[in-house]
């Protein structure tokens, strides 16, 4: 099974972390309630009265969760590569691992406290995404949002013109989203007939993209298979058949399709077709996607493979580069380099990872990672936010069990995923109070077999001080 989500030159990012003075993070909270061996719990059925009988005590009041940000301890106690190595040394000599690379650090100093061949490159299968994130946040407003037009044609003709939002969403005025706050077509459907428009076609305008929908080192059986679907600048729910099934087989036409949903919102039965929209035509109608930040920790939460590769295009044209999938990934590696990580052992055919083509030392990785922790590259704490919660959101809801690993709740990290392939790369909070960042990178076992054996590393580094 292939599935991406169960699938920069001058200084060097290293350089950039051991400045830092002061590292923040964001914590998640996360509340277990634990009922002990001896605690009794009556159910009792009381009759009309309201009044609880004598000595019952009356109910107690409902546990609420209260998230918090908070800056971790400036003087936590430093761990020592001699502690990490200790903490973990039973844990990377699991056979599950494979061909096993990796580097944790000290996301406050900077300092390398254990790896494993750090510096070869790698398929990183999503973790991918981890450059795409961060060029994004680096290089655009967070605040950017995408607009979506529907431009006045001939004779009664209305064309929906995309422009690179793969969020736009089909889905009924006040039905769920598989996206954060999208753009809807039933808002684009309302704001024409608003408008007093006799529509008699839809027709679909996608030249705001160019050159190949699909990378050459993608297959056309991903589509069905629900990793990707052609990347044009006219997509609705990423291109799902089923709108909020994460793993649904992805249409092969997502403009026509989006098309074909606001034909049927505006109750136009015609063929929906394929136009350009006249230069200074008539807009009728215009949503806005969420921001930049909003879509990009969609993207990580969920390892949204469409999501990333229209992100790099947005980063691309913003840069005066072509809207192109290629162009995306030249935008997100100049992005990084003129940031000052080290990108040379870097090479990516894609944004999303889906490739197996894509090559990443877990060294960037890891020095990324600590990057978003620390305070020499705020523009990327929000990356932070959006990486999934150790047994509780996003790729990692299911791993992580919280009877067996300690990192459950703890541990924030981007999972990768392909045949052969499986990494994770994220932070932790020792029970020290210090954050480490680590990439640990698995090849050549089944996925099944290596994530609890990625797991049980990052689970260690909760446990243990690391001294």
């Amino acid at each position: 099974m292939r599935r991406g989500s169960t699938t920069g030159d001058s200084t060097s990012g290293r350089g950039l972390r051991s400045r830092r003075g002061v590292l923040w993070t964001i914590i998640s909270v996360v509340i277990v309630a634990l009922i002990g061996a001896g605690a009794v719990v009556v159910a009792l059925q009381i009759d009309a009265s309201d009044e609880l009988p004598p000595g019952i005590p009356p109910q107690p009041a409902a546990i609420t969760v209260n998230p918090q940000i908070r800056a971790v301890p400036p003087n936590a106690p430093e761990p020592t590569p001699t502690g990490v190595q200790q903490a973990i040394a039973d844990a990377v000599r699991d056979p599950a691992l494979g061909e096993f690379t990796g580097e944790i650090s000290d996301a406050l100093t900077g300092q390398t406290l254990w790896s494993e061949a750090p510096t070869e490159p790698r398929v990183p299968a999503s973790n991918a995404k981890i450059l795409t994130a961060a060029a994004a946040l680096l290089d655009l407003p967070h605040d950017q949002r995408i607009t979506t037009t529907v431009v006045a044609g001939p004779d009664g003709q209305v064309i929906l013109k995309g422009a690179g939002d793969p969020t736009l969403s089909a889905q009924p005025t006040g039905a769920d989203t598989f996206y954060t706050n999208p753009a809807r077509i039933a808002d684009l459907a309302a704001q024409i007939r608003e408008a007093g428009v006799d529509v008699t076609s839809v027709a679909v305008d996608t030249s705001a993209f160019t050159g190949p929908t699909m990378e050459r080192t993608w297959e056309d059986a991903d589509i069905a298979g629900g990793d990707i679907t052609p990347i044009e600048s006219l997509i609705a729910d990423g291109g799902r058949i089923e709108p909020l099934d994460e793993y649904s087989p992805r249409v092969a036409d997502p403009a026509i399709t989006a098309g074909e949903a606001l034909a049927y919102a505006l109750g136009v039965d015609a063929p929906v077709t394929e136009e350009t929209a006249p230069g200074g035509g008539q807009v009728i109608a215009q949503v806005q996607s969420a921001p930049l930040v909003t879509r990009v920790n969609d993207m990580m939460r969920l390892s949204d493979n469409v999501l990333a590769e229209t992100l790099s295009i947005e980063l691309s044209v913003a840069q005066g580069g072509p809207a192109s999938i290629a162009g995306g990934v030249a935008a997100i590696e100049s992005s990084l380099a003129r940031h000052g990580f080290d990108m040379s052992a870097v090479t990516l055919r894609d944004a999303s990872g889906l490739s197996y083509a894509n090559r990443v030392p877990a060294t960037v990785l890891d020095t990324l990672m600590g990057a978003a922790a620390g305070p020499a590259q705020p523009l990327m704490r929000s990356l932070l936010d959006g990486l999934p919660v150790a047994g509780g959101t996003g790729t990692l809801t299911d791993r992580f069990d919280p009877e067996t690993n300690p990192g459950a709740g703890w541990v924030r990290a981007k999972t990768g995923t392909l045949t052969g392939v499986s990494s994770l790369t994220g932070i932790v909070q020792t029970i020290d109070g210090r954050v480490l960042a680590f990439a640990l990178m698995s090849g050549g076992t089944s996925p099944a077999d290596a994530r609890p054996a990625l797991d049980d590393v990052a689970g260690e580094l909760r446990e243990c001080g690391c001294r």
